[in-house]
This record gives structure tokens, C-alpha cells and sequence, in this order.
């Protein structure tokens, strides 16, 4: 049975929630600016020119070429362009989640990533507060049985928190009915997360 999508938008962010054959799917879209696609392969050119260009030179590696080459990498690291458009949770029940990534604007267009996980093997979903020198933000991430990482939800997208507060409190229903029922999910404690930090 197909119920009516549910759809939510914020920034460069849209996610969708769905119900199909029984199967709980959850959508997060990201929207890829021309110019940053542009910029990233110019910025990648122009790093690979400057390499070959110190490579090749008839002159000795001088300190001019070495400032070059890092300058360029760290323009094309800033610009770089992330091939994936749409990343997936699918909660299937008495079975476990899958989640996928679905490529665009590449040569990789169309191609979709899957990684199934058993409901066994799921200890706790968590919203996991990540904090990188220069900014913060949140990840939904699962706790598994036997794993010392814990496993993103998104791998590639940083959609804002309350984009991920409902996939979080359907994870929750899942996991604690041990993939079965529908118990009443336990409701987050998101006061402090502001929704200006949908930086990425």
C-alpha cells in the first residue's frame, strides 16, 4: 500500500518520507549548484596542471612551486564536488534497514550504492553531535553489535537536524519493537539544536 509522501524543505535540503509495500522510506535530496560542479573540475585542473607543470619543469623544486601545488590542493579540496544527489533509509520490517546513495551529474549518474543492515545487529540509533574545527553540525548515526565505529545514516549529505529528528524517532520505534511492532517512540530532546546550523 503507497501512502502520500510527506516532504520538507530547508536550504539545499528536501526530504521525503514514504510508505511502500509495507516498507518505511526516508529521502533526503540535495540540490548541486552548476557553478560548484564547474568550479570543482576547473579547481581539479588546475591542481593536476600545476603538479605536472612542477613535475616536468626543466628547474629544480623551489619553494615557489611547492606553495603552488598546496595552494591548488586546497582550493580543489574546498570546491569539491560530491557526485551523490540523494541519500536513503529504508526500514524493512522483521528484517532490518538499507541504506543506499544514488549518484548524479557524473559518470557515476544513475548508479545506486546499498548496504543492508539485520535488525540483530542494531543496538541504537543516535543523534551524534560532530564538531570539526571550523564548524558543527549533527549525523544520525546506528550503534551495531560487535562494531567500534558507529555507522552513519549519511554518508555524504549533512541535512539539518530536524530533517533527522523523524527518521531518528522511526529508527526508535523499529529498534525497540525489535523489528516487529509499533511502540510509541521515545521523543527527542532537540531544544538546543538550532536550525541555522544547516550549514552544509
Amino acid at each position: 500500500m503507497k501512502q502520500r509522501a510527506r516532504v520538507m524543505s530547508s536550504g539545499v535540503y528536501t526530504y521525503k518520507h514514504r510508505c511502500e509495500g509495507g516498507v518505511d522510506i526516508h529521502d533526503v535530496y540535495v540540490k548541486r549548484s552548476t557553478f560548484r560542479v564547474l568550479f570543482s573540475y576547473v579547481g581539479a585542473a588546475f591542481l593536476i596542471a600545476n603538479v605536472l607543470h612542477a613535475l616536468l619543469s626543466k628547474e629544480r623544486l623551489c619553494i615557489n612551486s611547492f606553495w603552488s601545488i598546496l595552494f591548488s590542493a586546497i582550493v580543489t579540496k574546498c570546491l569539491q564536488y560530491k557526485p551523490v544527489k540523494k541519500e536513503s533509509l529504508l526500514i524493512m520490517p522483521t528484517f532490518g534497514v538499507q541504506l543506499e546513495e544514488t549518484f548524479g551529474a557524473t559518470f557515476y549518474s544513475g548508479r545506486v550504492h546499498r548496504q543492508f543492515v539485520p535488525i540483530g545487529k542494531i543496538l541504537k540509533p543516535l543523534l551524534n553531535e560532530q564538531v570539526t574545527p571550523v564548524t558543527c553540525y549533527w549525523n544520525l548515526v546506528l550503534l551495531l553489535h560487535g562494531e567500534d565505529k558507529l555507522m552513519c545514516v549519511f554518508q555524504n549529505l549533512y541535512p539539518p537536524a530536524k530533517m533527522m529528528v523523524p527518521i531518528w524517532k522511526s529508527l526508535c520505534t523499529f529498534t525497540n519493537s525489535g523489528g516487529t511492532g509499533h511502540p510509541i517512540a521515545p521523543q527527542p530532546n532537540v531544544e538546543h539544536i538550532h536550525t541555522d546550523q544547516d550549514i552544509h
